[in-house]
């Protein structure tokens, strides 16, 4: 996967991921896959100040990091990416929307990158993004240590709203070229705002 250096703007596909080119949201998949639910509802019963901090703040992106922190500890990078490409192994046909899968080929143009934006952790995401051929995966990203292991925060902002926009221009310059962008909630607005031609929940497929 290209990495996120700054390169001269073809024109872009962009699609969201969770509810776009998922029919469910990956993040919390890949927590219930690893930890099960059980596991998963005694984080936030255990932890009240998850859900509290959430309330007060709207802070989608902390609370990704302190969950998934709290389910899986400092674990390495090196132990997470395994976990994550036998979750996307096993769960790309069970997640991909057929009718996205079907925009996303059609989006397979000469003069035009594919490029996954999402609130996911990239690392997650990063993973389908390999399967799928994406020329990039924008995300948020998780937190690490110098040596290596997770923090209970992110690495920048949530990739949310706003700041979809700022981070396709951090790699692609302010005179992006968005041909086309697909989404699927609130957070997906100013991307879909920006492109040519925007879509808005057109893809209702679910794995079969």
């Amino acid at each position: 996967m290209p990495s996120a250096n700054k390169v001269p703007a073809p024109q872009i596909a962009a699609f969201d991921f969770d509810g776009t080119l998922t029919y469910k949201d990956s993040f919390t998949a890949f927590l219930v896959w690893h930890c099960g639910y059980p596991k998963l509802a005694w984080a936030f019963i255990s932890t009240p100040s998850l859900i509290g901090h959430y309330i007060k703040t709207k802070d989608r992106g902390a609370l990704k990091s302190r969950l998934i922190h709290k389910l899986l500890g400092s674990i390495r990078r090196s132990e997470l990416d395994a976990l994550i490409t036998a979750f996307a192994d096993s769960h790309k046909d069970k997640l991909l929307r057929p009718d996205a899968l079907i925009a996303w080929a059609e989006q397979n143009q000469p003069d035009r990158l594919r490029v996954i934006v999402t609130a996911s952790p990239d690392i997650l995401v990063g993973a389908f993004g390999a399967y799928l051929g994406a020329d990039l995966v924008i995300g948020t990203k998780l937190g690490f240590s110098a040596d290596d292991r997770l923090l209970p925060d992110l690495d920048g902002l949530n990739c949310r709203g706003p700041e979809k926009v700022e981070r396709l221009k951090a790699v692609y310059g302010e005179s992006i070229q968005l041909a086309a962008a697909f989404g699927d909630t609130s957070g997906d607005f100013e991307m879909i705002k920006a492109a040519d031609k925007g879509y808005y929940r057109v893809f209702t497929g679910k794995p079969t």
